[in-house]
């Protein structure tokens, strides 16, 4: 079996001299959202990649309507009767921590559901559950799918 499959991407990056483990249950929710954040940005942009070759600018405006704090306050009121105690628990931190940065074209309540969304993201990640991150973020892009249709790259996506 080559290599790159049997151990995956996670295990070459634990191979970095730089990379430390990072504790998911120690460590705060703003650094779990800080890593969730870059978590589903790049399960967007590998769905939105996937579907073609286009130009960046239009992969961009694709996949914006995804990250947005408004896109994913609605994917996590959606996902939240899905999740088990711990999750909750992890989601609701991260909805209550203190952000420094104030929400940028978004209501405070969105931008605070889309930090507990973003931390438990990368909770999940970080924890190495990343059949259960995928099994959520599936369950939030079904919601915005039936919403605003699915990230294609057609003329209807959106609409």
């Amino acid at each position: 079996m080559e290599k790159g499959i049997e151990f995956g991407f996670e295990y070459y990056m634990r191979q970095m001299p730089e990379m430390e483990p990072v504790d998911p249950k120690t460590s705060s929710p703003l650094v779990l959202a800080y890593i969730g954040d870059c978590v589903f940005d790049l399960i967007i942009k590998m769905i939105a990649a996937g579907k073609g070759n286009r130009q960046v600018h239009k992969l961009h405006e694709e996949t914006s309507r995804y990250v947005q704090a408004s896109a994913q306050s609605f994917m996590m009121r959606t996902m939240q009767q899905h999740l088990t105690e711990e999750e909750h628990a992890v989601y609701r931190r991260g909805r209550n921590s203190r952000t420094v940065s104030p929400a940028k074209n978004q209501s405070v309540t969105d931008y605070r559901r889309a930090t507990g969304f973003e931390a438990l993201i990368g909770y999940l990640y970080l924890s190495g559950e990343y059949a259960r991150l995928i099994e959520l973020v599936e369950i939030g892009l079904d919601s915005m799918r039936q919403k605003q249709g699915s990230i294609t790259g057609g003329e209807d996506a959106g609409k």
